[in-house]
């Protein structure tokens, strides 16, 4: 518990958000404790993405979208690699940590510019950046279900239910987010940039838009994108190289055991 709680505080709390003990206590499902995101100096520390399923919608809509936000901000922005999470109700979550904190005012922008170009039917709240968020892991106080940090090659298997029925070791947890990296000051402005338009109305938005969704380039990153479809690799492994033993390989390292919640079809004879 102790190592989660010290990632948790390296990446995404701001200086006496929470103390440890409390924190600890809502690990572990004893009470709720949302935290603002931004400090009492009215600076942001971390940013979180709600991708929310919406009715009508294809069942892993919400995910695919993700994906696709989380693969821009490493290959267009040049961000390093967001932590994944399921809220225990009905979206998935995008974490996005700063080394340095931001005026929040510059964090809102920043969220409002990445909405317009690639979930421009999602709503964000003109405070969104100040409301306090449940820190996973945690209870979901309406379900009961667990929200978890999960492996992102793993996300669509909790497109109809994105939920733990059972508190997640604290140990895999904390590896999921060790390796994660905060975004640094020149990355931050560099995306700051380039999400801005140049002069005002629908043909300034309509060309960052465009100058945003480039084709796609074949390349090896150092933290893979996001995958839709296929669970991501083990470390040293391109995407298209993992198997199904590589993955729960991973998993095991970090102390995570898998749960396949898909049934595959019998082969036809």
């Amino acid at each position: 518990m102790d190592k989660l709680i010290a990632e948790l505080m390296r990446l995404y709390l701001p200086a006496g958000a929470l103390a440890p003990e409390l924190l600890a206590q809502h690990l572990q499902g004893e009470q709720n404790v949302p935290v603002s995101l931004t400090g009492n100096d009215g600076l942001t520390r971390a940013m979180m993405i709600p991708f929310r399923k919406a009715k009508g919608a294809q069942d892993d809509a919400h995910w695919n979208q993700l994906c696709e936000v989380a693969n821009a901000l490493q290959e267009r922005l040049g961000f390093p690699a967001p932590a994944v999470s399921i809220s225990g109700g009905d979206a998935y979550y995008l974490w996005l940590s700063l080394a340095t904190p931001v005026p929040s005012e510059q964090a809102q922008a920043f969220l409002e510019r990445l909405r317009d170009v690639y979930f421009p039917d999602t709503e964000l709240a003109p405070d969104h950046v100040l409301a306090p968020v449940a820190l996973p892991p945690c209870l979901h106080a309406r379900t009961g279900r667990w929200a978890a940090f999960i492996h992102p090659g793993m996300g669509v298997s909790f497109a109809d239910e994105p939920g733990l029925e059972m508190m997640p070791p604290s140990g895999g947890q904390a590896g999921f987010l060790e390796g994660l990296e905060s975004i640094d000051e020149a990355q931050f402005a560099n995306a700051l940039a380039l999400l801005q338009p140049e002069g005002d109305g629908p043909q300034a938005s309509l060309a960052l838009v465009s100058a945003l969704h480039t084709p796609e380039v074949e390349f090896a990153p150092a933290h893979p994108p996001v995958s839709r479809t296929s669970p991501a690799p083990a470390e040293g492994l391109l995407l298209k190289d993992a198997t199904l033993e590589d993955i729960v390989r991973h998993l095991h390292s970090l102390g995570v055991e898998p749960t396949f919640r898909h049934v595959l079809p019998p082969a036809r004879r």
